[in-house]
């Protein structure tokens, strides 16, 4: 047995706790501060702080030279009411952790648990927190923390829970398992005029509505295949609420989404090219900015196959599923330093879906979280 049943009492606890106070990207100090609690008492070889904001590293050595393991967690959670009669509903108007980061969080904390008991023979486990996910900042804030270069792990692990897929089945596979995407916040500005005279001032709204279909336009949607893109307007914003001015500024968001990195460049150039033209046509300054930045999830062959192994010798069933996924991740972030895999696991088909106000994260999908883990550390590390 991983988890004694009072192990199991305990994580559920503590996924409570968390679910009750969540906190959003950038902003986690409370639940950094809860998770470093539950750490300490796991008695690590070492607890890094601070790690891209408040992300925390708990290192468990083995006493033989061996590779680095890294599993992660997230953090975060979103801006969104939740909808619930759960005792453990979130306690903060506004905020939830809808996405199951609590729960990934409990899974952690219940290999820390175990790694507390019996160490890795060799080499070392990096339990990792990880600021941020929602936002698509965190990882790449994590990697590019000087002290990241200490941890360098030789294989990267996690896992997000996925409604609509039977309860404890996986989805596994090699490749692309989840998309590049980025917001585009297009700003156009031209010159105001009084209502009644148009024509003495110049209007960005006949640049928004050329704009907003050839935009989406640009996404050829389709199978996910390396060709895959996708462009959905988000938010449009022009001038002021008043009937007396005709507006001189306006905004545009839209969400660009590809499968792979590469063909994101050229989803970009296309968009940032589009823009420009209709907008110099038509007089107006244009600022592009670019913000919730997400790397494509690439999972190596090589790390697929440990979590393949450890699914099989814990009688886990997976398949493909439906992957690669639309949805972004930025665990591709640590894809890019180290071979890494990321497995889904079904949260039960008829469970509501993520982000939804009613979601809350299944207890019993924790053990077998943590199973699935310990076995692969043991395989690599013993």
């Amino acid at each position: 047995m991983v988890l004694t049943n009072e192990d199991v009492v305990d994580l559920v606890a503590f996924r409570h706790k968390l679910h009750r106070a969540p906190e959003l990207s950038r902003q986690e100090a409370e639940t950094a501060r809860n998770v470093h609690a539950f750490l300490t008492s796991t008695r690590p070889d070492q607890i890094m702080t601070g790690l891209g904001g408040y992300g925390i590293a708990a290192v468990y050595e083995g006493k033989q030279p061996g590779p680095t393991v890294m599993v992660r967690a997230e953090l975060d959670g979103l801006p969104i009411e939740e909808i619930s009669d759960l005792p453990h509903r979130s306690a903060t108007p506004g905020k939830a952790h809808l996405c199951g980061h609590d729960g990934h969080m409990a899974i952690l904390a219940g290999l820390a648990r175990a790694l507390s008991r019996q160490r890795p023979q060799r080499g070392r486990v990096i339990l990792m927190f990880q600021p941020a996910e929602e936002d698509g900042s965190g990882a790449a804030a994590v990697v590019t923390d000087p002290r990241f270069r200490g941890i360098s792990p030789d294989f990267a692990f996690a896992l997000h829970n996925l409604p609509g897929m039977p309860f404890g089945h996986a989805a596994l596979t090699e490749g692309p398992v989840s998309c590049a995407s980025r917001g585009m916040r297009v700003v156009l500005n031209g010159k105001t005029a009084h209502a009644s005279m148009p024509e003495t001032g110049v209007s960005p709204v006949p640049v928004v509505a050329e704009l907003a279909p050839a935009l989406t336009a640009l996404g050829r949607g389709g199978p996910m295949d390396e060709g895959f893109s996708m462009v959905t307007i988000t938010h449009v914003k022009i001038g002021e609420a008043t009937f007396g001015v005709a507006p001189a500024r306006a905004e545009i968001w839209a969400t660009l989404r590809t499968l792979t990195d590469a063909g994101m460049e050229d989803l970009c150039v296309s968009a940032e090219h589009l823009v420009l033209s209709a907008a110099r046509e038509k007089g107006l300054s244009v600022e592009i900015s670019y913000d919730d930045i997400f790397a494509h999830c690439e999972n190596a062959p090589e790390a697929v196959a440990h979590l393949r192994r450890a699914l099989d010798e814990e009688g886990v069933p997976h398949d493909k599923g439906d992957l690669p996924m639309r949805p972004s991740e930025d665990f591709g972030r640590f894809g890019q330093k180290a071979p890494a895999a990321m497995f889904f696991l079904g949260a039960g088909e008829n469970h509501p879906s993520l982000h939804n106000p009613d979601y809350d994260f299944p207890d019993d999908l924790i053990g077998i979280g943590v199973r699935v883990f310990m076995r692969t550390l043991r395989n690599l590390l013993g």
